[in-house]
């Protein structure tokens, strides 16, 4: 596997030269960051051209507490999981927005449909725009669902919950309330367990 890799990398490197800003090679698969700018010619030729012809996944990522704060770059990516089947082998490719305050990237569903829902989950737990998509709306969250669930700053608890409220006989909105619950397991409080 490590000589396909190094193949692999030698066929990128000349393939797209500096517009790879890094090439690294983790867990059996060669990663490469490419800069937002250069991201829709790349995925392209890497579709047409490097024969990188399925997008498994797409993935949003927030890196502000990553490595355990250390972490000095930009704050939102996605990932995308390529497999070339001509091949055998996988590509990952991560693209950091360049605004933290308002993530945007451009859409991929032209290059590959399945991107679709893909950013559509990006944009509704994460928050990043994807200029150039079909339809960019919310996709797991409540259209009135106020802020972006997986970044790390959103709160545990949310904000509000919904509820269905038989006496009202409609959905309503209310603020987010967390009962404590006992959660060691039910085996462990039983009073004769362990006296055999």
């Amino acid at each position: 596997m490590a000589a396909d890799l190094s193949v692999l990398r030698a066929d990128l490197t000349g393939l797209f030269g500096d517009k790879l800003a890094s090439v690294d090679e983790r867990l059996g698969e060669l990663t490469v960051v490419v800069k937002a700018a250069d991201m829709l010619d790349v995925l392209t030729r890497l579709r047409d051209g490097a024969g990188f012809d399925q997008m498994i996944d797409l993935c949003g990522m927030d890196y502000s507490t990553y490595g355990d704060g250390a972490w000095d770059g930009k704050r939102f990516a996605i990932v995308y999981h390529l497999l070339s089947v001509a091949r055998n082998v996988r590509l990952r490719v991560r693209i950091f927005a360049e605004d933290d305050d308002f993530p945007v990237l451009e859409s991929v569903a032209d290059i590959w449909s399945c991107a679709n829902w893909y950013e559509r989950e990006a944009f509704d737990m994460y928050g990043i725009v994807f200029t150039g998509h079909p339809d960019l709306r919310r996709l797991l969250t409540d259209y009135g669902f106020v802020g972006s669930p997986f970044r790390k700053d959103f709160p545990l608890s949310g904000h509000v919950e919904m509820r269905y409220d038989p006496d009202q006989r409609r959905v309503v909105y209310q603020p987010v309330s967390i009962e404590p619950r006992e959660v060691t397991p039910r085996i462990v409080r039983e009073e004769n367990y362990g006296c055999n």
